[in-house]
C-alpha cells in the first residue's frame, strides 16, 4: 500500500479527502475506517461504494436518494452499520448514569429508527442480552432485505429483534423505549423537526436518546458539499450543537456530545426527564 500511494500523489490526496487514508506526519496510511477489524471488508466497501457514487454524481450519472440505490448497496452500508451497533452497545452504553442496568432487565427496549437492512439493531440486540430491538424504515423494499437477513443470522439474538415499515413522523408509541438510536444524517430536516416530539413521548421516563450527527465542515467547501449530499440523499446536516439545542427545548436533561473517531460523527444524548407523579 505504501508504494502504491507514494507512486501517484494526485490519486492519494483524493483518498485522503475522501477519508480512507490520513497523514501521519510524513507518512500516509490506512484510515480507521479500514482498520476496524472484523468489520472492516463492510465499512471499507461501504466508503469505496460512496466514492463510486460521488464520481457518477459528479459525472451526472448518479440516482438520487437511498430508495434509488440497488440491494447491493443498500446491504453493504447497512452492514458496515453493525460496527456503530456494537460500539453503542458496548461503549456508549455503559458510560451513561443508569442505561446499563435499565438495559440489563429483562423485557428492556430499544427502538433503532431507519434500521435500514436491520444490522445495527441485530449488534445491539447480540451485545445486549436482555432486550428487545425494533427497527423501523420509511423504505418498505429495505425491510424486505432486513427481515432476509435476520432470518439468515444465527438465531438466539435475532429472535429479539423485529423489524417494521414505519415512517418516523408515524411513531405514536409512549413510555415504551429505554434507549433509542436516531441517525440525523439519513434524515431530512423536515422529518426530524416532525419527529423528535413523538422520539422524545416514546421514551421512558429516565430513558436516553442517542442521536448520530456529522461535524461541521470547517471548510465553505466541503460544508457545501456535505449539503448537496445530504439533499441528494434524503437526509440532513443537523450539526451536532443544533440537535443538542433541539432535545433541550424538548426537555432533555443531561446532554453530552460524544466524539467519535477524529472527523468522524458525533453522537448527541439526552435523557428524558423523570416525570413527577401526579397528586392523587
Amino acid at each position: 500500500m505504501k508504494e502504491a500511494l507514494a507512486a501517484d500523489p494526485a490519486r492519494t490526496a483524493v483518498l485522503e479527502a475522501a477519508g480512507v487514508v490520513r497523514r501521519d506526519g510524513d507518512k500516509v496510511m490506512a484510515a480507521p475506517v479500514l482498520q476496524l477489524g472484523p468489520a472492516s471488508s463492510n465499512a471499507a466497501s461501504a466508503r469505496l461504494r460512496s466514492m463510486r457514487q460521488a464520481v457518477a454524481a459528479a459525472g451526472g450519472e448518479a440516482v438520487t436518494g437511498w430508495d434509488a440505490q440497488s440491494d447491493e448497496v443498500l446491504l453493504d452500508q447497512g452492514r458496515a452499520s453493525a460496527g456503530t451497533g456494537h460500539a453503542l452497545a458496548t461503549r456508549l452504553v455503559p458510560s451513561l448514569p443508569g442505561l446499563a442496568d435499565r438495559l440489563a432487565t429483562a423485557g428492556s427496549r430499544v427502538l433503532d429508527i431507519g434500521t435500514g437492512t436491520g444490522a445495527l439493531a441485530l449488534a445491539l440486540a447480540q451485545d445486549l442480552p436482555h432486550v428487545h430491538v425494533t427497527g423501523i424504515d420509511r423504505l418498505e423494499r429495505v425491510i424486505r432485505l432486513a427481515r432476509q437477513e435476520l432470518e439468515n443470522a444465527a438465531p438466539g439474538a435475532a429472535d429479539r429483534v423485529e423489524v417494521r415499515h414505519q415512517d418516523a413522523v408515524e411513531l405514536r408509541e409512549r413510555n415504551l423505549y429505554d434507549l433509542i438510536w436516531l441517525p440525523a444524517p439519513f434524515l431530512s430536516e423536515d422529518v426530524l423537526n416532525a419527529c423528535l416530539p413523538h422520539v422524545a413521548t416514546a421514551l421512558t421516563d429516565g430513558g436516553w436518546l442517542v442521536a448520530g450527527t456529522n461535524p461541521a465542515p470547517h471548510e465553505p467547501l466541503l460544508a457545501a458539499v456535505a449539503d448537496w449530499t445530504a439533499a441528494r440523499n434524503g437526509g440532513s446536516t443537523l450539526t451536532s450543537p443544533r440537535m443538542s439545542q433541539a432535545l433541550g427545548d424538548l426537555g432533555f436533561q443531561d446532554l453530552r456530545q460524544i466524539p467519535t473517531v477524529p472527523g468522524g460523527p458525533v453522537l448527541v444524548a439526552g435523557r428524558r426527564p423523570v416525570r413527577a407523579a401526579s397528586a392523587s
